[in-house]
């Protein structure tokens, strides 16, 4: 027992630093993980034996569950929603496309059997999700015109319709699937998805906010607890469990519930150790030995798909749309496929339908290649197409909560008649734990003393040490769309809960401090500080 239990530490701390280098190197982490898994696997260096498909399975779907779970959770609905509609064809009709165009490359010039064919790209029909977004923040590249947000919900969204293509296909390979029954079985697996993901939404985000649940500390637990069983209770009425879990996400991330900040670290460390769990496995349980007779068509595949399959999907989907061409090769670029492919492979292994080919290790070895190549070459892509943008920020399409500086920088513009103007900095009073680091005058910087003047027009820049706040006062954010009741209307027109300020708005990558009379415009991000709200409360501001 505690052989395994050292051995799973150290595999743990290996995984770390292995996320580590692939900060340095620009590769997913993902990609380490499963390198390392085949390492320690049966051909590997340390030969561990593994080749429990069924338990693989079972392991792999929990660690799914909290990653899709989490990545609906960190959806930003108020950001997506205006790309909502490209997005969800994608994740759909994109997939579904996707996948018939692989099929029947695989049938016409692999030579493999229809169904057979249909099954490889009903497997890798899905794009993932933390491969995309692992290299977008791990370089910060901010993309344009909702980009970031299209891959988020797209790639978030699909593994779903990947999954129920797959069994749909095992099922007419079985012989226990008709037109009539694929039909019945599609149907099931998307209502009840919905269904049960609705439902899980708005009775957890009730449920969370419920004065007995009021202990932060079991508030992660509770919701932890919510996800499994929103795919549990999908699954067990023949409803797509993933699709539930991830829009359970969605509505619980963009409800206002008590402790979220508490709630996305808990996650994020949770998701962290999944993605390890689920890469490191995936890889334990491949044979390398068995990928060199599978290594030709696995290339010819992952070089179809990338070059014509999903380029084809896109420009179909998105051109209607009038999405530049350069975006399209970009959305094209970024469609990896990663480790739900190699998880829903896993099913085939224990399908009781005849195969002819490996398609685990076809799959495994595909979804290598493709983290490899284009999860690498990404960013070089997305700058030598021009499509990063100065403004566009792809944290901000997430529903994340950053840690505070320990310092803070402020800007201070002096309008003529300021008390300041003319004045040396020598000769004000500046608060004791600030100073004045910058001085920006007639598009220069100036770097000022205690001799320097101050003028009319001066923009000043303070550093001062960040407020650590005991009071237990919260944060939160109201994002406007189009439709939203305050659109339009002065800020000394809103009716706001006792004990609530609208203190900074965000508009087109600036922040303002308002007065009564900043009207409010769609795309605002109105920041307010109040005391802890009920939900009734809460639900009347986010409306």
């Amino acid at each position: 027992m505690e052989l395994y239990l050292i051995m799973a530490a150290f595999i743990c701390i290996l995984c770390i630093f292995a996320g580590s280098l692939s900060t340095r190197i620009g590769v997913p982490s993902l990609l380490l993980f499963i390198i390392l898994g085949m390492m320690f696997g049966t051909d590997g260096i340390l030969r561990i034996p593994f080749s429990n498909y069924g338990l693989a399975e079972s392991i792999c779907s929990v660690a799914l569950i909290f990653i899709m779970f989490y990545g609906g959770f960190c959806t930003n609905w108020e950001a997506a929603r205006p790309v909502a509609k490209k997005a969800v064809l994608l994740s759909s009709a994109g997939v579904i496309l996707t996948a018939l165009l692989t099929g029947l490359f695989c049938h016409f010039i692999l030579k493999t059997s229809l169904l057979e064919g249909l099954l490889i790209g009903s497997v890798l029909g899905s794009t993932d999700a933390a491969s995309v977004f692992s290299i977008l923040r791990m370089k910060k590249l901010n993309l344009v015109d909702g980009m970031a947000s299209i891959l988020e919900v797209e790639s978030g969204s699909n593994d779903p319709v990947a999954y129920m293509l797959t069994t749909i296909v095992l099922g007419m390979m079985a012989g226990h699937s008709s037109a009539g029954s694929v039909a019945l079985v599609f149907s099931a697996q998307v209502l009840y998805g919905i269904l049960f993901g609705v439902a899980a939404g708005l009775a957890g985000s009730k449920l969370l906010n419920s004065e007995q649940f009021f202990s932060g500390e079991m508030l992660p637990i509770l919701t932890m607890a919510l996800a499994v069983l929103t795919y549990g209770l999908s699954a067990s009425v023949s409803g797509n469990g993933f699709l539930s879990v991830y829009i359970a996400g969605i509505i619980l991330g963009n409800s206002q519930i008590k402790e979220k900040v508490e709630l996305v670290h808990f996650f994020d460390g949770i998701t962290g150790m999944m993605q390890i769990i689920l890469f490191f496995l995936l890889g334990l349980l491949c044979f390398p030995s068995r990928i060199i007779p599978v290594l030709i068509p696995s290339v010819c595949i992952m070089a179809f798909m990338l070059l014509i399959a999903r380029p084809a999907a896109v420009y179909i989907i998105l051109r209607p749309f009038k999405v530049p061409f350069r975006q399209l090769l970009l959305i094209s670029w970024a469609g990896l496929r990663g480790a739900a492919s190699i998880v829903f492979a896993i099913t085939t292994v224990l399908s009781p339908a005849a195969m002819e080919y490996d398609i685990f290790h076809i799959v495994f070895c595909v979804c290598l290649l493709s983290v490899a190549i284009q999860g690498s070459l990404l960013p070089w892509m997305a700058k030598k197409l021009e499509v990063i943008g100065s403004t566009d920020d792809i944290f901000k399409t997430f529903n994340d909560y950053q840690e505070d500086q320990s310092i803070h920088l402020t800007e201070v513009r002096l309008p003529e008649g300021h008390p300041w103007i003319g004045h040396t900095f020598q000769d004000i009073s500046i608060p004791e734990d600030m100073l004045a680091v910058m001085v920006l005058r007639d598009g220069k910087t100036l770097i000022p003393n205690g001799s320097t003047l101050i003028t009319a027009d001066d923009t000043i820049i303070l550093n001062s040490p960040a407020y650590a706040d005991k009071s237990g006062m919260k944060l939160r954010e109201v994002r406007i769309g189009r439709y939203h009741p305050w659109v339009n209307k002065p800020l000394s027109e809103l009716t706001l809960p006792a004990d609530t300020l609208i203190f900074l708005i965000r508009r087109a990558g600036r922040s303002l401090v308002p007065t009564g009379q900043t009207h409010v415009r769609d795309g605002d991000v109105l920041i307010l500080n109040a005391q802890p709200v009920t939900h009734t409360a809460a639900a009347s501001v986010f409306l």
